[in-house]
């Protein structure tokens, strides 16, 4: 069992990591530290001495590449694991295939940063790839609970989805580009950051109405398994909307702008566990 965590775990925790590795790549200017891809620059996989973009820009944006690397290595150990441990569980098939999607879909992560790059940090490839970061995150998520027969219910990640994806929006609209030549989104910063804000709020109001509705129903392990879920869930969102909020009025600090990247990965993680919590996983 305790093999079983490590591996789930590992993989959850670098598909988180390569989400803010991706940030602090942005939050630095480091965007096009390697303006080629596969190669870091001309012929060389590597960064070199005395490269244009400055030696701290270039190995910022090849350790992210070199995450995006031990990332594949745990996939596939995950994908190895989940075989040899699903051939007695009804719903192999199925671990099987978030197992496979996990390895495809970081192969996918690797061939749309190459896009990012080349396209010069396009603010749409950019998005996608944050965006697919967050779907494999899920898919981590639900092969850990899976693997580990931990319980699993649906609610709030759609509009979750929503909120992250006008997020992506307010930070190609904004000053934190990965780059001083890098295109934005023709939207004002203002008003996508309001309508990303209210979403926020939507989404508070709902995860609240919810709680109350499970809290007046018949007690019993998954009702609270499931209030335990939501009431982390309400508040790692309320931090972070606290961040947003400070982030917003500061002018966008690069440190709060990171933190809130972070924010935004755990506030997906809980509530992915909200849809993971509750109901038996069959095995």
């Amino acid at each position: 069992m305790k093999l079983k965590k490590t591996i789930f775990n590992s993989l959850l925790f670098l598909q988180s990591a390569l989400v803010v590795t991706g940030g602090a790549v942005r939050l630095t200017g480091s965007g096009l530290g390697c303006p080629t891809w596969p190669t870091c620059t001309g012929s060389s996989i590597t960064p070199i001495a005395h490269q244009a973009q400055g030696t701290l820009h270039s190995w910022i944006e090849f350790g992210n590449r070199l995450l995006t690397i031990a990332l594949v290595i745990a996939a596939v150990v995950a994908l190895v694991a989940t075989v040899k441990w699903s051939s007695t569980r009804a719903d192999r098939r199925r671990v099987r295939w978030i197992a496979i999607w996990q390895v495809l879909g970081i192969f996918g992560q690797a061939i749309l940063g190459g896009i990012t790059v080349l396209t010069k940090l396009n603010p749409i490839p950019v998005s996608g790839h944050f965006l697919l970061s967050i779907v494999l995150i899920a898919g981590g998520q639900s092969l850990r609970h899976r693997m580990l027969d931990r319980p699993r219910v649906a609610t709030l990640p759609i509009t979750k989805k929503l909120v992250l994806t006008v997020g992506t929006l307010v930070t190609g609209s904004g000053p934190h580009a990965g780059d001083i030549q890098a295109k934005r989104y023709p939207f004002s910063p203002r008003e996508i950051s309001y309508l990303h804000a209210d979403l926020v709020i939507a989404l508070i109001c709902l995860a609240i109405g919810l709680l109350l509705v499970i809290r007046v129903g018949e007690a019993g392990d998954s009702q609270l398994r499931l209030t335990r879920a939501l009431e982390i869930f309400l508040i790692t969102s309320l931090s972070q909307g606290f961040i947003g909020y400070i982030q917003y009025f500061t002018g966008l600090p690069e440190g709060l702008v990171a933190l809130h990247l972070l924010g935004a990965t755990m506030v997906w993680i809980a509530a992915w566990n909200i849809y993971l919590t509750a109901q038996p996983t069959k095995n």
